[in-house]
């Protein structure tokens, strides 16, 4: 693809659409209603996923995979309140959104996930969370 139908295919890309697409699917792993079963997880899930948690360790997809398959097999009530959303088209398909999430009431974090729109729909391709100090 030339230089000039990249610009014209990023200037055809609504951001408030985007972002609204994006807000409703986070926080991501949260959402029953887009799968809870290992290939719903996957499909959501680019193959070169990888994720920094808040404690700052690095976690493969298959580390979060497994995670998450545990944590739908034995859910637990959450109470979570999302805020502050920002959206950021990184290239063409390719987008940085960035949150706020408070879990229970008090465990505050700021969220950033890079997501992709593909043809089967969307995938997430990195995350990352990161605790607030007071």
């Amino acid at each position: 693809m030339c230089f000039s139908s990249l610009i014209a295919n990023l200037s055809n890309v609504e951001p408030g659409d985007i972002l609204k697409e994006l807000q409703v699917r986070e926080p991501i792993f949260h959402r029953p209603e887009f799968g809870t079963s290992r290939s719903d997880l996957e499909k959501m899930m680019a193959p070169e996923f990888w994720e920094v948690g808040a404690s700052g360790k690095r976690y493969d997809r298959k580390f979060v995979l497994d995670l998450l398959e545990e944590r739908h097999a034995n859910p637990v009530s959450e109470q979570l309140e999302a805020g502050d959303f920002r959206c950021q088209q990184l290239a063409v398909d390719l987008f940085l959104l960035t949150y706020t999430l408070v879990q229970e009431g008090s465990r505050k974090t700021r969220r950033t996930t890079i997501w992709r729109r593909t043809p089967e729909g969307w995938q997430i391709v990195f995350h990352q969370g990161t605790i607030v100090q007071d």
